[in-house]
Parts: C-alpha cells; structure tokens; sequence
C-alpha cells in the first residue's frame, strides 16, 4: 500500500531559487512570445500550413494563435493563471491538429511532425506546471493576477 501522499506549499526560500524560476519563465516565455510574433512575420506560409493540415478559416486561426499573449504573462508574471493556462490549451491543441505525425507517409515528414508534435507535449507540460504554480506569488512577478 502507498503511504499517504501529502501536499507541500511551493516555496522559493532556498537559494538562488526565485532567480532560477524567474530564468525558466522568461526563457520558456520569450521563446513561445516569439514563436506567435512569427506567425505575423510570415503569415502566408503559416496559413498555408494551416490551409494543408485542414483547419477552418486558415488565416484567421495563424492570426488568432499568433496573438495568444501567454508567453509574455509567463514572461512577466501577469495573470500566471490565465496565461499558463492559456499555453498549455494551445500547446496541446496545435500538437493534436498541426503536428499529427501518425497520419504521414512520407518517413522524413512523419519525423519532422513526430519532433513538432513532442515539442508541443512537452510545452504543454511545462505550462501546467507553471499553472498549478499560478496561485503561489511568483518572485520577480509584476504581480496582477485573477486569482
């Protein structure tokens, strides 16, 4: 039998440990505030994808995903809930519809989609972990918050 599971608080006492979230939020952040910036930058080709992989209203859905402002909560610590939460959804829809790499031929092009398809994934992971971190004060956070 398991022993009883417990739940601890998230804390950031320990060294260095404020900082290092702070580097993790603004890494996984910035790179996922840059990856929508790049649905505008080259909107055609994304909509065309987006066109090819079947989704309604191609150039609206690039436009839609590209203003998802997650990555700048996360980022700056500002609404920690509803922008993890935010990603995470994203993250786990665009692996499903983008990346269905279980549905290619083509082996190159079937691993191409399996290595989007699992960078998805594991996004995803990381933002509901920092989800289920959004009721805790986040160190170095610009602190507005639903919750």
């Amino acid at each position: 039998m398991l022993a009883g599971l417990t739940t601890l608080p998230l804390q950031f006492d320990t060294p260095l440990a404020g900082e290092l979230f702070l580097f993790g939020r603004l890494i996984f952040g910035a790179t996922l505030a840059f990856m929508g910036l790049n649905h505008f930058m080259d909107l055609e080709t994304m909509a065309g994808y987006a066109e090819f992989k079947g989704l309604p209203a191609p150039l609206f859905s690039v436009i839609a995903s590209g203003v998802v402002l997650g990555g700048l909560g996360v980022a700056a610590g500002a609404f920690p809930v509803l922008a993890a939460g935010a990603l995470a959804l994203f993250l786990l829809a665009s692996a499903v519809t983008m990346h269905d790499f279980w549905s290619v031929d083509d082996p190159e092009e079937r691993q191409n989609e399996m290595t989007s398809f699992l960078k998805n994934v594991y996004g995803a992971g990381a933002a509901l972990a920092l989800l289920a971190a959004g009721g805790t004060a986040w160190p170095y956070a610009v602190g507005m918050s639903l919750f």
